[in-house]
């Protein structure tokens, strides 16, 4: 397997089936939406450009599978799950007064997309590294601790 294809989709060196990953990513939808839905998350205040929750839920979740081996486009779509289910709650949710219509629209706006998007390329590369980096110094301690 080439070094591009194993960053981007992930290796399975102890034959853990890749399936369960995919996973990830809805499951991170279902509790950013949910946990922004029933208050467990916040909302800071203000001009939001960035749900800190979200991104938490999803860096942290993210930075476990780089971890266990999953690629850097799985971190992409796990990170884009978090934020957009905080977008889902804000809109659907949070603006009560306008008709659905209207919110369902605003939600799925190619601007708005395209923005959580690029947060999520952006903190998902972080959080991918982090665990991809982890990972390698870990393995690295067993190797030298095997050897002494």
């Amino acid at each position: 397997m080439s070094l591009a294809r194993r960053v981007l989709l992930g290796s399975n060196p102890n034959g853990s089936p890749r399936r369960y990953r995919l996973l990830a990513p809805p499951l991170l939808f279902l509790v950013s939406f949910a946990a922004y839905a029933l208050g467990v998350f916040s909302v800071s205040g203000g001009v939001v450009f960035l749900a800190f929750d979200a991104a938490a839920l999803g860096v942290l979740v993210t930075a476990g599978l780089a971890y266990r081996g999953a690629g850097m486009a799985l971190a992409w779509i796990s990170v884009y799950g978090a934020l957009f289910g905080s977008n889902t709650n804000h809109y659907l949710l949070g603006l009560p007064g306008r008709p659905l219509g209207e919110r369902v629209a605003a939600l799925v706006e190619v601007d708005g997309l395209v923005f959580v998007g690029v947060e999520a390329l952006a903190l998902g590369t972080i959080a991918w590294v982090v665990g991809a980096v982890a990972r390698r110094a870990v393995d690295e301690f067993r190797d030298r601790r095997r050897d002494v």
